[in-house]
């Protein structure tokens, strides 16, 4: 029997031992009798009562589980999808550009004023094709946080600048799909809240080890003070002030890693002599 029919099969059979509870409490109830045996007759449909609650209950929220996945997977592969489709259709501007870089010398007069056009035409190229530095995130494991990091990054304030680092293309992790969205989404919504104008830098590395997701991100800052830093994950904390209203999302974060036995831990990181706030995360 196959194991949708076992389940509802067990299912009637709790209802049925509910109502043959019910009737016995009824009865006692009535005619004031008392059997030991009917009772450890009640005693025992009780007890597979609960059971086929506690089980009912698990298949439920397992079940609410999945259709959350499913949910994700469908919202956030979709913008992967429109990276892919964006990168076919330039692979004929691709071809385009290529052949203009081989027929350059047709043009000019010496090789030294060949190699300066060729340096400046591929120069504008790349720095006109700012979406290039988000391809590696076609190529790591887990689509559904490859796409949710890729919208996070397009729906971004104009002025932020992302570099994404892909350490590992097999991201690993023992987290729920859901879990781990909540999560990533919280530290870069921090860190593109955390960016201005002037301090608009972002770094996000994806990795894994021993079977657990590394996940790091950067900000620049102007500076940052250490009791700052060591209060980052307090309950109602926030370096945007009105504490208590504000400061959750990162508390929260903590909370859920540490249900995975996870790790999160904030620093200041020093690139090219700038300041960075860091929040690392395995999971």
């Amino acid at each position: 029997m196959v194991s949708w029919a076992r389940k509802f099969l067990y299912r009637i059979f709790c209802v049925i031992a509910m109502l043959v509870s019910i009737y016995l409490i009824v009865d006692f109830l009535v005619s004031g009798t008392f059997d030991y045996r009917i009772f450890m007759m009640f005693l025992l449909l009780m007890v597979v009562e609960i059971w086929g609650i506690i089980d009912w209950r698990k298949n439920y929220i397992l079940m609410q589980q999945k259709e959350s996945e499913l949910k994700l997977y469908q919202h956030y592969i979709q913008p992967l999808e429109e990276l892919v489709k964006e990168i076919r259709a330039r692979q004929h501007e691709f071809d385009n550009h290529i052949n203009a870089i081989l027929n350059m010398h047709l043009t000019v007069g010496d090789y030294e004023e060949l190699v300066e056009r060729q340096s400046a035409y591929i120069t504008e190229i790349i720095k006109d094709d700012g979406s290039r530095r988000y391809f590696p995130l076609l190529r790591i494991s887990d689509k559904v946080l490859a796409g949710f990091l890729y919208s996070k990054i397009v729906r971004a304030p104009h002025y932020i600048k992302t570099d994404v680092k892909v350490k590992s293309l097999e991201i690993l992790s023992g987290i729920s799909e859901h879990h781990l969205i909540e999560i990533v989404g919280t530290l870069v919504d921090n860190a593109y809240e955390a960016c201005t104008e002037e301090m608009s830098h972002v770094i996000m590395e994806l990795d894994s080890e021993n079977d657990r997701l590394v996940f790091l991100i950067k900000n620049q800052v102007e500076n940052v003070r250490m009791e700052e830093l060591q209060r980052f994950f307090e309950k109602g904390y926030s370096t945007k002030g009105e504490n208590g209203r504000r400061g959750l999302g990162l508390y929260n974060a903590k909370m859920l890693v540490g249900r995975y036995r996870g790790d999160i831990v904030a620093s200041v990181d020093k690139e090219e002599r700038q300041n960075y706030i860091c929040i690392k995360v395995t999971v």
